[in-house]
Parts: structure tokens; C-alpha cells; sequence
């Protein structure tokens, strides 16, 4: 006879020191961050050949993104590991940043979707310009727009960290305010 009685609920995952996954996401919900749109673009298949068609526009939306240095200016982004975009970072060491503004909250939405569809497809109607230093995305009306090239990578966890010289730094917009995640919401100042 099959047991109809209901699935027990799954242990919550403790580690060694104590924190569950579930206490651990709880806790750092409660620290607010920038979001931002970490654009590259796929190297060409053939890049001996400068009549090669160029690769793809790969994008993601990131909250784990902080300046290190001033002197010389680098940034650092978190990658899920194994992401398109982890992947991409690992052959491709040229990337982009857009520091989204609280009207581009449908902009972080698209590229933070699970199972989503193509990326090509997500660039479409978004307004941007190409790099000039690496040739990514830099998305229209951004606070403010970044192009990097990866000078570290660091394994930690489930995440890689992508340090990056920063090659350009632009404030095309002054207009509105900064787009915050808390509490697992999209979220702007008040």
C-alpha cells in the first residue's frame, strides 16, 4: 500500500558553524544594495578573422557589486558560479556596468529571470550604446556606466569574485535616484 501521508517539510541546511542557508539569506535581505547591469559581449568564433560576425550580448542583473581601489580604480562584481556570465567572464575579460536608476527597475527584472529567454531577445527594446574599451552594452539613462577588464578572479563558495581595472567611467544621467534591493524587493529611495 503507498504512503499517502505528506511529504515531511526538508531539514533546513546547517553548516558546521551553526548558520542555516535560510538564517543566513534572512540576515543579509536586511543589507540594501545597488543594483546593477553587468553586460559583455561574446567573443567572436573566429576573432582571427575581423569579418567574423560578433558574439552575443550576455547580461545580468547584480546587487554584489562594490569600488575596491581607487589607485588603481578597480571594481568587483559576485557571479553565481557557473552562470552564463561566469562563464562568459572566464574566456572574455572585457565587461560593462550599468548602475540602474529606480525607473530601470523593469531593466533589473528581465535580466534577473529564471530560465529566461535569450538574451538577444532581453536587449531588444532596451536603449544602449556600445563600449568604446570593450564593445558591451552600456544601457541608456544608467546614474552612471562602467567598462572593465578582468585583472582577478577569486573561487569563494558558490560565487566567483571578478575584480576589474576600470577602462571608463561615464555619468550620462543625473535624473532620479539609485535602484535598491531589500528584502528580497526591488526598492528606491523615499
Amino acid at each position: 500500500m503507498p504512503n499517502t501521508s505528506p511529504a515531511a517539510p526538508a531539514a533546513p541546511v546547517v553548516h558546521a558553524e551553526g548558520v542555516s542557508n535560510d538564517e543566513f539569506r534572512a540576515a543579509m535581505s536586511r543589507l540594501a544594495g545597488g543594483v546593477v547591469l553587468v553586460t559583455a559581449q561574446e567573443p567572436p568564433l573566429d576573432p582571427g578573422d575581423p569579418s567574423a560576425p560578433r558574439g552575443e550580448d550576455v547580461g545580468m542583473t547584480a546587487t554584489a557589486f562594490v569600488s575596491v581601489s581607487l589607485e588603481p580604480p578597480l571594481v568587483m562584481v559576485s557571479l553565481r558560479e557557473g552562470s552564463r556570465m561566469d562563464d562568459l567572464l572566464a574566456e572574455q575579460p572585457l565587461w560593462a556596468v550599468s548602475v540602474l536608476s529606480e525607473s530601470q527597475r523593469h531593466i533589473a527584472g528581465r535580466f534577473a529571470m529564471k530560465g529566461r529567454i535569450s538574451d538577444r531577445l532581453l536587449f531588444e527594446d532596451i536603449p544602449y550604446v556600445r563600449g568604446e574599451a570593450t564593445g558591451a552594452p552600456l544601457v541608456g539613462g544608467a546614474l552612471a556606466t562602467l567598462e572593465c577588464r578582468t585583472e582577478q578572479v577569486v573561487a569563494a563558495g558558490d560565487h566567483t569574485l571578478v575584480i576589474g581595472r576600470v577602462l571608463t567611467a561615464g555619468v550620462p544621467s543625473a535624473e532620479g535616484g539609485p535602484l535598491l534591493y531589500f528584502r528580497g524587493r526591488y526598492r528606491q529611495l523615499d
